[in-house]
Protein backbone atom coordinates (compact mmCIF):
# COMPACT_ATOMS: atom_id res chain seq x y z
CA UNK A 1 0.00 0.00 0.00
CA UNK A 2 1.57 3.30 -1.26
CA UNK A 3 1.49 6.14 1.69
CA UNK A 4 0.05 9.77 1.38
CA UNK A 5 3.15 10.95 -0.21
CA UNK A 6 3.20 8.48 -3.09
CA UNK A 7 0.21 7.64 -4.19
CA UNK A 8 -0.20 9.08 -7.27
CA UNK A 9 1.91 7.94 -10.25
CA UNK A 10 4.43 10.43 -12.12
CA UNK A 11 3.69 11.41 -15.72
CA UNK A 12 6.95 10.02 -17.72
CA UNK A 13 5.54 12.21 -20.78
CA UNK A 14 5.01 15.38 -18.72
CA UNK A 15 7.07 17.97 -20.21
CA UNK A 16 7.44 19.22 -15.95
CA UNK A 17 10.47 17.28 -14.80
CA UNK A 18 9.98 14.29 -12.49
CA UNK A 19 11.66 16.18 -9.31
CA UNK A 20 9.14 18.71 -9.73
CA UNK A 21 6.22 16.78 -10.39
CA UNK A 22 7.35 14.97 -6.59
CA UNK A 23 7.67 18.22 -5.18
CA UNK A 24 3.85 19.74 -6.74
CA UNK A 25 2.43 16.62 -5.65
CA UNK A 26 4.25 16.77 -1.73
CA UNK A 27 3.41 20.42 -1.64
CA UNK A 28 0.03 19.55 -2.50
CA UNK A 29 -0.10 17.29 0.34
CA UNK A 30 0.63 19.57 2.79
CA UNK A 31 -1.31 22.40 1.81
CA UNK A 32 -4.49 20.68 1.36
CA UNK A 33 -3.94 19.35 5.17
CA UNK A 34 -2.86 15.53 3.91
CA UNK A 35 0.03 15.71 5.38
CA UNK A 36 0.03 17.55 8.70
CA UNK A 37 2.54 20.31 10.52
CA UNK A 38 5.25 17.62 12.18
CA UNK A 39 4.49 14.61 10.02
CA UNK A 40 7.55 12.52 9.02
CA UNK A 41 8.20 12.16 5.07
CA UNK A 42 9.83 9.06 3.63
CA UNK A 43 13.46 8.88 3.78
CA UNK A 44 15.69 10.00 0.69
CA UNK A 45 16.33 5.85 -0.07
CA UNK A 46 12.22 5.27 0.21
CA UNK A 47 11.14 8.15 -1.72
CA UNK A 48 13.50 6.80 -4.29
CA UNK A 49 12.33 3.48 -4.30
CA UNK A 50 8.99 3.94 -4.22
CA UNK A 51 8.80 6.90 -7.33
CA UNK A 52 11.55 4.37 -9.07
CA UNK A 53 13.73 7.89 -8.96
CA UNK A 54 17.32 8.09 -8.03
CA UNK A 55 18.29 9.26 -4.54
CA UNK A 56 19.75 12.24 -6.41
CA UNK A 57 16.74 13.26 -7.66
CA UNK A 58 15.04 13.15 -3.94
CA UNK A 59 17.31 14.71 -2.56
CA UNK A 60 17.06 17.68 -5.06
CA UNK A 61 13.06 17.14 -4.08
CA UNK A 62 13.61 17.97 0.02
CA UNK A 63 16.13 20.47 -1.01
CA UNK A 64 13.49 22.73 -2.73
CA UNK A 65 10.78 21.85 -0.35
CA UNK A 66 13.09 23.21 2.24
CA UNK A 67 14.37 26.39 0.89
CA UNK A 68 10.52 26.68 0.11
CA UNK A 69 9.72 26.49 3.54
CA UNK A 70 7.80 22.95 2.93
CA UNK A 71 9.87 20.89 5.24
CA UNK A 72 12.73 20.73 7.29
CA UNK A 73 15.28 18.75 7.28
CA UNK A 74 16.67 17.37 10.36
CA UNK A 75 20.21 15.83 10.23
CA UNK A 76 20.18 12.54 11.39
CA UNK A 77 16.66 12.87 12.18
CA UNK A 78 14.82 12.66 8.66
CA UNK A 79 12.67 15.46 7.06
CA UNK A 80 9.36 16.90 8.82
CA UNK A 81 6.59 18.73 7.43
CA UNK A 82 6.72 22.36 8.18
CA UNK A 83 3.95 24.61 9.54
CA UNK A 84 2.60 26.53 6.97
CA UNK A 85 1.52 29.97 7.49
CA UNK A 86 -1.60 30.83 6.02
CA UNK A 87 -0.39 34.71 5.22
CA UNK A 88 2.22 32.29 3.13
CA UNK A 89 -0.76 30.79 1.59
CA UNK A 90 -2.92 33.23 0.94
CA UNK A 91 0.30 34.75 -1.03
CA UNK A 92 0.62 31.89 -3.38
CA UNK A 93 -3.22 32.12 -3.98
CA UNK A 94 -3.34 35.71 -4.85
CA UNK A 95 -0.07 34.97 -7.22
CA UNK A 96 -2.07 32.23 -8.46
CA UNK A 97 -5.05 34.11 -9.43
CA UNK A 98 -3.57 37.40 -10.74
CA UNK A 99 -1.38 34.94 -13.26
CA UNK A 100 -4.61 33.23 -14.14
CA UNK A 101 -6.93 37.03 -14.51
CA UNK A 102 -3.85 38.22 -16.40
CA UNK A 103 -3.60 34.90 -18.65
CA UNK A 104 -7.63 35.52 -18.99
CA UNK A 105 -7.90 39.23 -19.81
CA UNK A 106 -4.84 38.39 -22.43
CA UNK A 107 -7.45 35.85 -24.22
CA UNK A 108 -9.85 38.74 -24.65
CA UNK A 109 -12.06 37.56 -21.83
CA UNK A 110 -14.10 40.50 -19.56
CA UNK A 111 -14.09 40.37 -15.98
CA UNK A 112 -17.67 39.48 -16.08
CA UNK A 113 -16.83 36.29 -18.19
CA UNK A 114 -13.89 35.53 -15.95
CA UNK A 115 -16.18 35.74 -12.99
CA UNK A 116 -18.42 33.85 -14.52
CA UNK A 117 -15.68 30.95 -15.54
CA UNK A 118 -14.76 31.01 -11.85
CA UNK A 119 -17.75 30.63 -10.80
CA UNK A 120 -18.45 27.59 -12.48
CA UNK A 121 -15.48 25.69 -11.58
CA UNK A 122 -16.08 26.24 -8.11
CA UNK A 123 -19.44 24.55 -8.55
CA UNK A 124 -17.85 22.03 -10.19
CA UNK A 125 -15.58 21.53 -7.85
CA UNK A 126 -17.59 21.51 -4.63
CA UNK A 127 -19.70 18.70 -5.99
CA UNK A 128 -16.90 16.33 -5.32
CA UNK A 129 -15.78 17.94 -1.81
Amino acid sequence: MKNVVTEDMLDELSDEPIYQQIVSKIKSRIMSGQLKNGDALPSIRSLATEFRVSTITTVRVYKELEKEGFVLVVPNKGVFVNRIDPEFLQKKCDCIFVCAYENAKSLGFSLNEIQHSITLIYKKTKCFE
